[in-house]
């Protein structure tokens, strides 16, 4: 059948209409396909933006939190350096602090490293056969005997578990007159704590060994190997004996002589380097 003209109009008007349609479909189809994409993109980005503040936030707030801690440890020291109040300090250290306590007798000692090393003077050990280190939680720890040495009345011994440690200072930037603390066991009363002042340096030892701090904190028996303290909690000395006779003449190891010795024994019995 031939198609009239009109009829060929007619198709070819309709057949224009369909595929200008679909022209406009296709148009209206990719604009909205660009709009997601513009609109995907734009909400990555704004992920990503916000994971960036969320990790520059938790990065202040961690060092917010350090520095807090580190405002707390110089508030203590401050407090230690310009009044008479230790306690910040004091509740810091005398967790490392140990009793210790042979089958003859009893003395102080201090934890030196994490891993349970401690340290103490010789003398109490001596005519003992057993040691326990009985510490702030009144736990008591079998302890082991790792080396001494005489000439300075120093002796190493090593208990088990994690354990905070005492830092030292350097003793050569002591200075007379500086505040100081001593913590020991005196007469049997664990953790006993004296406040006193440096009265002198490089002081002669029994040992004929100018190498003791001089200081007025009451020193007793029972006091011996524990640590003498400056106001930034850190050991200078080890207390080691007093002069008898005499009103608030105490004497304890200065730190670097100490940290010598105890790196002596260790290599002696050890073969290593503690501190």
């Amino acid at each position: 059948m031939v198609l009239k003209r009109k009829h060929k109009i007619v198709i070819g008007g309709l057949s224009t209409i369909v595929i200008i349609a679909l022209i406009i479909n296709s148009v209206l189809l990719y604009m909205l396909f660009v709009k997601v994409e513009v609109n995907y993109n734009s909400l990555d980005t704004k992920i990503t933006e916000s994971e960036s503040k969320i990790s520059e936030l938790s990065t202040s707030l961690l060092e917010t939190k350090e520095t807090i801690g580190s405002l707390d440890i110089q508030f203590d020291e401050l407090k230690a350096t310009t009044s008479s109040d230790f306690s910040g300090i004091i509740e810091k250290v005398i967790k490392s602090v140990v009793t210790i306590r042979t089958d003859a007798a009893q003395g102080t000692g201090f934890i030196i490293t994490d891993d349970g090393y401690i340290v103490t003077n010789a003398h109490v050990l001596a005519g003992g056969h057993e040691v326990w280190a009985i510490d702030y939680n009144q736990q008591k720890i079998s302890a082991e005997f790792i080396g001494y040495s005489e000439d300075m009345d120093i002796a190493l011994l090593k208990i088990t578990g994690n354990q905070n440690e005492l830092k030292f200072a350097d003793s050569n930037n002591i200075q007379i007159g500086e505040k100081v603390i001593a913590i020991g066991n005196p007469l049997g009363l664990q953790f006993s704590v004296t406040e006193g002042i440096i009265s002198g340096v490089h002081r002669e030892g029994t040992n004929r060994i100018d190498a003791y701090i001089q200081t007025d904190a009451a020193l007793n028996p029972g006091n011996s190997g524990g640590p003498l303290i400056d106001t930034s909690g850190k050991v200078i000395g080890i207390n080691n004996f007093k002069v008898s006779g005499g009103e608030s003449l105490g004497f304890a190891l200065e730190s670097n002589y100490l940290v010598d010795t105890i790196n002596l024994i260790a290599q002696q019995y050890l073969n290593q380097t503690l501190i």
